[in-house]
């Protein structure tokens, strides 16, 4: 077991640890394994585990999940690794904007598909309430364009309402 202060120094906010890729050979009992943060989205989303088949996925900081699309020796002392992914350590995770757009396209469930109304509010950073019968939780907002379905970012439905979490500084008045 480690001590309080053990955990933060392997957890520190400017080394990227890839993470193991089972329970059985982690280190950090906090830590995520790739064979957790693969099944979250198989199980949350329905994307098929092949989609992160050429992907490692790192830790920065305690719960900041990145997936880089290669691979290197670990830990890494980089400033940014591939993309934001995941956060974890808290009690439900979360996928980024980044990774909802990346991936979301091959989601299979738990995708909200706004009216362009609802779209528009949502990109603004404003709460809707779109019609949905599925499950609570973190949700992934897209909207149909040009025949396809696009993601545009997460969404967490909660109450018969959708909160757009669509970063500030990526929040558009169209």
């Amino acid at each position: 077991m480690t001590s309080e202060n053990d955990s933060s120094r392997e957890n520190d906010g400017q080394v990227f640890n890839r993470l193991p890729a089972t329970a059985a050979e982690r280190d950090d009992e906090g830590r995520a394994t790739r064979e957790e943060v693969v099944e979250w989205w198989v199980d949350r989303f329905g994307l098929d585990p092949e989609t992160f088949e050429n992907y490692t996925f790192w830790e920065k900081g305690a719960g900041k999940v990145w997936a880089f699309a290669s691979d290197l020796e670990s830990p890494a002392d980089v400033e940014g690794l591939g993309m934001t992914f995941l956060r974890t350590r808290q009690e439900h995770w979360k996928p980024t904007t980044d990774a909802v757009q990346r991936f979301g396209r091959e989601a299979t469930k738990n995708v909200v598909v706004l009216d362009a109304d609802d779209a528009r509010a949502f990109l603004r950073g404003a709460d809707t309430d779109p019609e949905w019968d599925g499950d609570w939780g973190y949700l992934i907002a897209a909207h149909d364009i040009a025949g396809g379905v696009e993601p545009i970012g997460v969404g967490l439905y909660l109450y018969d309402e959708l909160r757009s979490q669509m970063p500030k500084g990526r929040q558009r008045e169209l």
